[in-house]
């Protein structure tokens, strides 16, 4: 029971920080290419967060499971070679769920290859950790990376084309704001959902200081 209780902190660790405290975009800055790039609807946002989603999860769980017999001379050949795998089973999937996806998300699916975020869960954690955490890891960040493309193509899509999910919201006297699908527009959303993150973890982080100095001085 008191081995249950001890591992249940550091689980749910694993998962939180990937979503909130290290989310690989909006705190770690990674991954931005595709984050401008697909993020121009709600739509193609959340197909690239899955397709990275499941791709961090199985390369995670099959490099933790092979850890001990990749030699650490080729180790970052291995990664690379593990998530291809699963990229492409991603590429095939997608193609025949939708070819219209497909052909929006474009060379963005095979880029999932080289992502920085997925090679570098690899390299600091599922390289050195269980295949259960690294699971758990991979399911943190991968919904952190979808948490962060939505975001932005909530934004962009409801200002560049007044519609969400291809349903149109304010009607035909809407005009458009065509720069947010532009990638011009990607970089203005995605500096400010930057600088309304940053806020509020400084408005968390001085609600937390006020917090103790006050349980301080009441003792």
């Amino acid at each position: 029971m008191t081995s249950n209780s001890s591992n249940l902190p550091t689980a749910t660790d694993d998962f939180l920080k990937g979503i909130w405290r290290e989310n690989p975009v909006l705190v770690q800055v990674l991954g931005t290419c595709p984050t401008l790039a697909v993020t121009n609807t709600v739509r193609n946002a959340l197909a690239m967060g899955l397709a990275t989603l499941f791709v961090l999860i199985a390369s995670n769980a099959a490099i933790a499971a092979l850890r001990k017999f990749i030699p650490s001379q080729v180790r970052m050949a291995s990664y690379i070679l593990v998530i291809a795998t699963f990229v492409t089973i991603v590429d095939y999937a997608i193609q025949a769920i939708s070819l219209d996806v497909h052909k929006a998300l474009g060379a963005f699916i095979a880029l999932i290859v080289v992502n920085c975020i997925i090679l570098g869960r690899a390299e600091a954690f599922a390289s050195k950790n269980t295949v259960g955490r690294s699971i758990i890891d991979g399911v943190g960040m991968g919904l952190g990376f979808c948490l962060a493309l939505l975001l932005l193509g909530i934004v962009r899509e409801i200002l560049g084309s007044g519609s969400l999910l291809g349903v149109e919201l304010f009607g035909p006297t809407y005009q458009d704001w065509v720069i947010m699908v532009l990638p011009s527009g990607g970089f203005f959303t995605f500096g400010a959902w930057l600088l309304v993150f940053n806020w509020w973890k400084k408005r968390r982080a001085g609600r937390s200081a006020q917090t103790t100095a006050l349980a301080g001085g009441a003792q």
